[in-house]
Parts: structure tokens; sequence; C-alpha cells
């Protein structure tokens, strides 16, 4: 982004990467919490969730990629140390070590809710100063929303399912 791209920008431009890259952070997380659950996942209707997983986590890979795009287009660095990711994490991480669906059911579900409360946060940040990076953001929401209502019709439909 040029000279005049990053003047229109009406927030505190080290603020708002700080922010971007705690976003960052969180995706890089998210997706590896689910590419290894789709990998480990077991018990019933492990073949649609471990479908669905997979599908998040290359959706969460797309959104890391959108963030350090942006952070870069605005004169920063993305986080470059995966050390740095959970320091900086918003969200969290939970490891998958009971590998049960219905467990990584609930476990990504409470992922999706934090990110969907850290990108409304963030929208509110930027709203009506910096359009670019709101427009991302919200189109990024929209994934994040829609990735939890996926997991929990599949949640409600393994609730079913068990009790027949």
């Amino acid at each position: 982004m040029g000279t005049k791209g990053r003047e229109i920008v009406g927030v505190k431009l080290d603020e708002l990467l700080k922010l971007l890259n705690k976003a960052l952070s969180d995706e890089w997380l998210a997706y590896y919490q689910y590419w290894v659950g789709a990998l480990v996942v077991k018990g019933r209707m492990h073949g649609e969730v471990e479908k669905e997983l997979s599908q998040h986590a290359k959706e969460e890979f797309e959104h890391a990629e959108i963030l350090a795009k942006r952070i870069i287009q605005l004169g920063g660095t993305p986080v470059l140390k995966p050390e740095e990711w959970y320091k900086l994490t918003n969200c969290g991480y939970d490891a998958p070590v009971d590998p049960d669906t219905e467990k990584l059911l609930l476990q990504n579900i409470k992922g999706e809710q934090c990110a969907i409360s850290t990108y409304q946060k963030l929208i509110q940040f930027v709203e009506g100063k910096d359009i670019v990076t709101m427009h991302l953001l919200i189109e990024i929401l929209e994934d994040e929303m829609e990735h939890e209502e996926d997991l929990e019709v599949l949640l409600e439909d393994l609730r079913s399912f068990k009790g027949k």
C-alpha cells in the first residue's frame, strides 16, 4: 500500500497492526486445531466431522493469508515466529487430546464463538476509519459465523443420532 493509502487509514496504525497480528495468531492456531482434529477424530459420524474440520482448516488458512497480506499492505510485519502465536492469541488453542467427535465439535464451537467476538470488536475498531480492512474483516466474520452454524448442526445431528 502506498503512502496515500496508509494516510487515509483513520485509526492508530500501530494499534491496528497489533490487533491484526493477534487475529492472525488466532487463525494459525485455529487452522492447526482443525487440521489435526480432522486427522485424529474418532467416534460416531467421524467421516462427516472429519470432512467439516478439514474444510474449516482450509478456510482458516485462507483467513491467515488475508490478514498477513493486509498487515503487509499497511506497512507492518506479520507474526514471524509460531511461538508468538500463543502470546498474542485472543482465543487460545484447545488441543484435541480427546478425539471424540462430540468433544472436538464442542471445542471448535467455542473457538468459533471467540473468533466471532474478536472480529466483531475489530470491525468496530476500524468502522468508518478503514473501509478496506473493515471489508476484509466482515468477510472473515461471515465465514466464522458459518463455521459456528455448521458445527452446531453437526453437533445436533450427532446428539440426535446418539439418542436413537
